[in-house]
Order: C-alpha cells, then sequence, then structure tokens
C-alpha cells in the first residue's frame, strides 16, 4: 500500500468521512476526484476501498444522477457508525483539511470551475510552473512563473491545488492596488 494515511481500513474511514459529511449522494469519479484533492491516498488503494466498502454494506446505491446516467453513492447507517467511532484513528487535522479541499473542490465544480497547474523542467535546471482557472471554459487566470527548484516548484503547485480561490483573489487584489500593506510605500 502506498497512501500516506496508512492501512486500508484507514483509506476506508477517511472516504467514509469525506462522504457522511459532504451528506448527499456521489459518483464515483466526483468521490475519487475529492480524495485527491490531498495527497493522502493514491488511487489503486482508493479504489479497492471503494469496491470493498461497497461489497461490504459501508456505501450503497443511491440512484442515478439528473441525467439517469451515472450511478451515485452514498454512506449507508453501517458506514455513518463505522466513520463516527474510528475516525479518531486519523489525525483531526488531516481529515478537516480534506474535507475542506473536498466542499471546495464541489464547490468550484458546481460553477464549471477547472483549475489546472503544470511544471515543466527546463535546460537550464529552472522550472516553468503554469497556473491555469477556467469558469464555464472562459480561462479567467493563467500565469507562468520560473522558479530555481523542483520543491519550490512542488510548493507552489500544492499550494495552487489547496486554494485556487484565495490565490485568485489575491492576485487580483495586488494587481487592481488593493493591498497597500503588501507595497513599499516608501
Amino acid at each position: 500500500m502506498a497512501s500516506n494515511i496508512g492501512s486500508m481500513n484507514n483509506v476506508k474511514i477517511f472516504v467514509l468521512y469525506l462522504m457522511h459529511n459532504i451528506g448527499y449522494p456521489l459518483d464515483f469519479v466526483t468521490v475519487n476526484d475529492i480524495v485527491m484533492q490531498t495527497d493522502y491516498i493514491m488511487y489503486l488503494d482508493f479504489a479497492v476501498a471503494f469496491h470493498e466498502m461497497l461489497d461490504g454494506g459501508l456505501i450503497a446505491e443511491a440512484g442515478k444522477d439528473k441525467d439517469g446516467e451515472t450511478t451515485l453513492y452514498e454512506v449507508t447507517h453501517k458506514g455513518m457508525v463505522v466513520a463516527e467511532q474510528l475516525r479518531c484513528d486519523l489525525l483531526p487535522s488531516i481529515l478537516d483539511k480534506s474535507l475542506t479541499c473536498a466542499l471546495r473542490y464541489l464547490d468550484l465544480k458546481r460553477r464549471g470551475v477547472v483549475v489546472d497547474c503544470t511544471s515543466q523542467k527546463l535546460a537550464d535546471q529552472t522550472f516553468d510552473v503554469t497556473f491555469t482557472i477556467q469558469e464555464k471554459k472562459k480561462t479567467i487566470l493563467t500565469a507562468t512563473l520560473n522558479v530555481d527548484s523542483e520543491y519550490r516548484s512542488r510548493q507552489m503547485r500544492e499550494s495552487f491545488r489547496d486554494r485556487p480561490d484565495v490565490i485568485y483573489r489575491g492576485i487580483i487584489a495586488l494587481l487592481t492596488g488593493q493591498v497597500d500593506h503588501l507595497m513599499d510605500k516608501n
């Protein structure tokens, strides 16, 4: 198992906790997307855990989406009990951060916002990090920064992925001059 969160039981508790606290049925792809908002769980571990939870009665089909094409899933009563009783096996900070990221992702998804961040190593051993936000298929932000290390590139990508809305508002504030405290006014 390669997930940072530990055992397969921890993966299940993590997924159950997120699904239960979101509070409405989700399709498999969306559950995967919210779980992947942090680096605690690897996809293969998630896929195995999801199907084991389905087979074990911890989650169940809840019907189809509004188009009638995609199956939606929800946490069963048994799954809620497991999530509540065993969540203490995971650090509260991990659960809180993950739930915050999941809710932000779902809000952005409903608004039609797509966030992307890529990094490319250049011949001079620096990295170009490109940030993009699209809303309703219109690019509202694109920026490329050149940084000196892979570590800094990774930090920027993680920060952007975790808080794209805050970074977007910060860039707007900086460019419109609404953050005087950040600028040297000598």
